[in-house]
């Protein structure tokens, strides 16, 4: 039986104040929750105050990225070594944002992927095509393609403890959520790949997703066989509605 999870992407947010408030409030929600597991993802500076906000809570912290390096001349980048060392247990791969914006392949995801399994991080990788790519028919192959690569540069070993979360493109900041069936339909093609290479690993491994997901959707998608949770953007910054977000994993 899959523990459902529930992730906090602050991005690019949040200073101190507001960062006590989220933790504070994240605490309260996760001792309230019998089936789920709370994970927050700040911004490198915040790490540390969150990790130390929430020792001896069920809550665990993950940082947003990692560099492809161990260490070395790398300005503004951060290790896997460092996010471990600062208490982190997992880390988003992938992001659309990072891929988009900042220029990360599927080959690149999935070496960072191999990389954060290699320093005990759990990863967190997202998948998702872009509107046109939908509107084309070209769900499956994109999503497709981008699994083989975590495959084809991590290996099929790096699950259950990786997490893949769907996350399309079309519906990153943009209010627009795929419907269940939407999303159920590309999580059972998730499952259905690494079933492929390993029933038990399929059974076993999170599927999460994430795309505007808000406190008033968050039920109807949670309840699809294989969406375990979701990778919360924007509503994670909200107490309350990241509360409500976190409940709708008990059904």
């Amino acid at each position: 039986m899959r523990r459902s999870m529930v992730v906090g992407n602050w991005k690019m947010n949040g200073d101190k104040a507001q960062a006590s408030t989220l933790i504070r409030e994240a605490i309260v929600t996760q001792a309230e929750l019998d089936a789920a597991d709370v994970v927050l993802c700040p911004p490198f500076v915040l790490i540390p105050q969150v990790v130390d906000g929430c020792i001896d809570t069920e809550i665990d912290v993950g940082g947003q990225n990692l560099n492809l390096n161990k260490d070395g001349a790398h300005t503004g980048e951060i290790s896997g070594s460092m996010l471990s060392d600062q208490g982190c247990r997992y880390v988003i791969v992938g992001h659309s944002e990072r891929r988009s914006l900042y220029g990360d392949t599927d080959m690149v995801v999935g070496k960072k992927a191999a990389l954060a399994n290699s320093f005990g991080l759990r990863p967190i990788i997202c998948v998702g095509e872009t509107q046109a790519e939908r509107e084309s028919g070209s769900t499956a192959m994109i999503v497709q393609r981008q699994v083989q690569a975590i495959f084809d540069e991590a290996g099929i070993h790096i699950f259950p403890d990786a997490i893949l979360a769907y996350e399309p493109i079309w519906a990153i900041g943009t209010g627009q959520t795929a419907t269940p069936d939407q999303a159920q339909e590309v999580h059972g093609l998730i499952r259905k790949l690494i079933k492929q290479h390993s029933s038990r690993l399929a059974e076993h491994t999170l599927l999460l997703y994430g795309g505007s997901v808000k406190a008033d959707n968050a039920q109807d998608l949670f309840v699809m066989g294989d969406i375990d949770g979701g990778l919360i953007g924007g509503a994670s910054l909200n107490p309350d509605d990241f509360r409500e977000i976190c409940r709708a994993t008990q059904g």
